[in-house]
């Protein structure tokens, strides 16, 4: 249900979750992410690492956000979100941290199974 990711040249798992999850959902490298993302903030004047920053990078590459705050809050994991998503990628935000989904399975540099979402990202 896990697999180890981190696309980070340097190896780093710390502070880049969301450079981490475009790469899987955008089927970019890291670099290209972290270009995009710290474009997308130039543009907006904000910061990278700003929600409404990343979520302009995918919302313009067509993706769409769902809210799972109905969803059991203290309780529905990112195991049971990935068990339940057999097909697709999906990036699930937590509090957080946000990693990737992709085909069930959970890409992320460290297991993030248990963690709560609170809302999940798909492309339209």
């Amino acid at each position: 249900m896990w697999k180890k990711y981190n696309p980070n040249p340097a190896n780093r798992s710390t502070g880049d979750c969301t450079i981490r999850a475009l790469t899987k959902a955008l089927d970019v490298d890291w670099d290209t992410a972290y270009a995009m993302t710290a474009a997308a903030g130039f543009y907006r004047k904000d910061m990278p690492s700003i929600n409404r920053t990343w979520w302009y990078v995918l919302r313009e590459n067509g993706w769409r956000m769902e809210l799972l705050f109905d969803r059991c809050p203290d309780c529905y994991t990112a195991e049971d979100f990935a068990r339940e998503h057999p097909t697709g990628k999906y990036v699930l935000g937590f509090d957080q941290h946000t990693c990737c989904i992709e085909d069930g399975c959970i890409w992320d540099s460290w297991d993030s199974s248990g963690e709560i979402p609170i809302y999940y990202w798909h492309r339209e």
